[in-house]
């Protein structure tokens, strides 16, 4: 585990990097373009590849392709590996090329639809739909590099290679940011329109780099590309489990779409404001849940496949404690802190005071259910490690159902933070479904040991958030200028983290040390070592 542990720390590292340069693009974006109609417009047509890559990539395909990967590995070594490798990246880019053909026509004959304005009676609304599908249109081949990325990265994650799929979304933020900021700063481009154009232009030349980068590593391991149509036993096992790990894997993101397109249809901001406020949530969660996802959930396949429960139990349960210890205090800083990091991070430009008081109650409800979205991660994958597609499908279902239902029947009352509050109840249901469904399948699986655990984070993370609110009240008579609220920052978010960090180690929590070494990107302490 104490491997497994230091990859967790590349990883988080690398993906450090990635939500950093990720939050410079959207600050750059929200610069722009504010939070207005084209920004609404571009999040939602760039969420529908997104998607696709969800359903076909990096969820469902990683779920499946990983344990295929490992018993082929186990059985025929590296050579029978790299075949399945071929076999499925032939496969999916057949796949991913008519989808992206289909949806490019498909969007088109929508963009020009004359039958919009009598449907909706609304002129504004019909105009964000049009330059919703119109940017969608060039966006969608995107779908076909970052899911032949998500099956090189999937190959290398199997053979302990976990670097260059963490870095893979870097090339992505570098593009759109080169494309953007030259428009902007170094050409002659002017209109927003255009500006777009460029934006559009460095989301396929990021997607391509994420293709390429992840497929040159493999090929240092051995592997060379070849095209390969076979439908092998191990590509039929593969598409037996992704078949009901489409939906289950990719409910988050198709919950995120649902509140987008509803969005877009509710006012010219809404969209835009819910992606900023995933986006941020999305830091903590990628940088450590994912993380320790992604590490774990090859752990803990193997363990599954020798029958080995005990050794999955305590990987599960050591992993789900550091995704708990690092996001509930995240949540609870978000939530105080939230309307100075939304004014530090983005009022300027184009993006207005009253676009961050809007923004501000939205971030702090998904603040609130960001410890549930990164629990729900890590136990997506126990399900996944034992070949169990089904069960996470009936929760994905539910949670979509009491998604669409909540999000219809509070955007009247609640406006954009009825769609996010909406969006949190959905994953709390599914999160509930889970974890009784895992109890029951596995009784080691329960939350039993995580118990008392959980209580002291909660306590370390409550007594964070009164002192850092504390702290928030003595700046109170302070300006509200980019600079004060800087200062606030610089300080409170220090405070914060030393006052949880003396609460986690004056409880005892157990797995203080690991949690203390990840943070610091240092090797964590060896696996028979004491905790408390």
């Amino acid at each position: 585990m104490s491997r497994s542990l230091k990859n967790i720390g590349i990883v988080s590292a690398a993906t450090m990097l990635s939500r950093v340069l990720g939050l410079g693009r959207d600050m750059l974006v929200t610069t722009v373009f504010g939070a207005g109609p084209l920004a609404s417009a571009f999040v939602t047509a760039f969420t529908l590849p997104n998607l696709f890559r969800r359903l076909l990539g990096e969820g469902a395909l990683t779920a499946a392709l990983v344990p295929t990967l490992n018993d082929e590995l186990a059985q025929r070594q590296r050579s029978g590996a790299f075949v399945l490798v071929n076999q499925v990246a032939s496969w999916l880019g057949a796949v991913t090329l008519v989808i992206v053909a289909l949806a490019m026509v498909s969007l088109a004959g929508l963009a020009e639809a004359g039958w919009l304005e009598t449907w909706s009676g609304k002129p504004a609304q019909v105009a964000r739909w049009r330059e919703a599908a119109e940017l969608a249109v060039v966006l969608f081949p995107y779908l076909v590099f970052v899911c032949l990325s998500a099956a090189f990265s999937a190959a290398l994650q199997t053979l302990d290679r976990f670097l260059e799929p963490a870095l893979s979304p870097i090339w992505l933020n570098l593009a759109m940011i080169g494309m953007l900021g030259g428009a902007v700063w170094w050409g002659d481009v002017t209109l927003d329109d255009a500006r777009m154009r460029w934006l559009c232009g460095g989301v396929l030349i990021g997607g391509f780099l994420q293709m390429v980068v992840p497929a040159v590593a493999l090929m240092t391991e051995g592997w060379r590309p070849r095209p390969d149509f076979s439908l092998s036993p191990a590509v039929k096992s593969m598409l037996v489990l992704m078949g009901p790990t489409v939906l289950g894997s990719a409910v988050y993101l198709i919950n995120l779409s649902v509140s987008r397109i509803i969005g877009l249809s509710l006012n010219d901001s809404a969209a835009a404001i819910l992606n900023l406020a995933t986006r941020l949530i999305e830091l903590p969660i990628g940088v450590f849940a994912i993380a320790v996802s992604t590490v774990v959930f090859p752990l803990i396949s193997r363990y599954a496949a020798k029958g080995d429960w005990p050794n999955l139990a305590r990987s599960y349960h050591r992993g789900m404690r550091l995704v708990l210890a690092i996001n509930v205090p995240a949540a609870v800083g978000m939530v105080v802190l939230a309307a100075p990091i939304i004014r530090v991070l983005f009022q300027r430009g184009e993006f207005r005071p009253e676009d961050t008081l809007a923004t501000v109650p939205v971030l702090m409800v998904f603040a609130a259910g960001l410890p549930v979205f990164a629990y729900v991660n890590l136990m997506l994958r126990a399900f996944y490690a034992q070949k169990d597609t089904r069960t996470p499908v009936r929760a994905a279902v539910m949670s979509f159902v009491v998604n669409v239902s909540l999000s219809l029947a509070l955007m009247g009352p609640l406006s954009t933070m009825g769609l996010a509050l909406a969006s949190n109840v959905a994953v709390v249901a599914q999160a509930v479904y889970l974890q009784r469904a895992l109890t029951r399948q596995r009784a080691e699986l329960g939350v039993g040991p995580m118990v008392v655990n959980t209580v002291k984070i909660l306590i370390a993370s409550v007594g964070m958030g009164l002192a850092v609110g504390a702290g928030a009240r003595l700046f109170a008579t302070m300006p509200t200028t980019w600079a004060w609220d800087l200062a606030r920052l610089a300080v409170l978010v220090p405070v914060g983290i030393a006052v949880y960090g003396g609460l986690v180690w004056f409880l005892r929590l157990e797995g203080r040390e690991e949690i203390a070494a990840l943070l610091r990107g240092r090797r964590p302490i060896a696996p028979g070592s004491k905790n408390s």
